[in-house]
């Protein structure tokens, strides 16, 4: 393993964040929480990138290590979860900006509980996905259950977790788990079109949209208009707002700058 697990690229608003190593280490975890905090708290970065490198995305938990924690501290490595991979999913889940997962390859696990808390996900054709937990005497963690309830459903949700059978990014793109299915060697590309035309748009605004998709699950619907309101009566008075009904006015597309 190289020192680095995870690297970071900008360009044209897009923070890209490439994980280097195909399952959670320790590393992996702090290095990939402390960059999803270093983006969200950066103004410049108005989308981000998240993706992996060769054959897979991120598989997981790296079993080796964690049966060899097992071995040496049980009950540090019982607590895993909590002390890290919870803060973890709260880092991606607090990114203020759109967030695209390139999903390179194999997605499992943890992995795909966190390829689930971006929001729009580009996989590789053929690329497999498993929940994966099941079959190693685990239930789930890294919100997975909850995204898969809300993306699929709980009936679907049960067969997934309880059987954690492999599925390919075709059948996860009818199941609306993934948004785009192109070649391998396209996943880059197209992810990061997706993230450069989203940093290109009204930033405020998707960070309304991203509160709203939030809370609106378990809101009521006078909990959720409260929001709405609230939200659209400062997105009223943005450079953003300003822009595209002047825009509209005179027939041109609009120059958004995110403020």
């Amino acid at each position: 393993m190289t020192d680095a697990t995870v690297i970071r690229a900008d360009a044209d608003g897009v923070a890209t964040l490439t994980l280097l190593v195909p399952a959670f280490t320790a590393e992996l975890r702090a290095e990939l929480t402390r960059h999803l905090h270093n983006v969200a708290a950066d103004e410049n970065v108005r989308a981000v990138v998240l993706t992996g490198t060769g054959r897979a995305f991120c598989v997981g938990q790296y079993l080796a290590a964690h049966v060899e924690s097992l071995r040496s501290d049980a009950a540090s490595s019982l607590n895993v979860v909590a002390d890290s991979y919870n803060p973890m999913v709260q880092a991606m889940a607090a990114v203020p900006v759109p967030v695209v997962v390139g999903i390179n390859g194999a997605c499992a696990g943890a992995g795909f509980g966190l390829a689930l808390g971006g929001d729009l996900r580009v996989a590789a054709a053929g690329a497999k996905f498993t929940t994966a937990f099941a079959g190693v005497g685990l239930g789930s963690d890294s919100a997975l259950a909850w995204r898969l309830v809300q993306c699929v459903g709980g009936s679907r949700a049960t067969e997934l977790l309880l059987f954690a059978e492999p599925f390919t990014a075709e059948t996860a793109a009818t199941w609306g788990l993934v948004h785009r299915v192109v070649d391998t060697a396209d996943v880059g590309a197209e992810a990061t079109a997706l993230a450069t035309r989203l940093a290109h748009g009204p930033t405020a605004a998707y960070r309304a949209i991203k509160t709203v998709l939030a809370t609106a699950a378990n809101d009521t619907l006078t909990e959720t208009l409260a929001t709405e309101a609230r939200l659209q009566a400062a997105l009223g008075g943005t450079g953003d707002h300003r822009e595209a009904v002047e825009a509209f006015l005179a027939k041109r597309k609009p120059q958004f700058t995110g403020r």
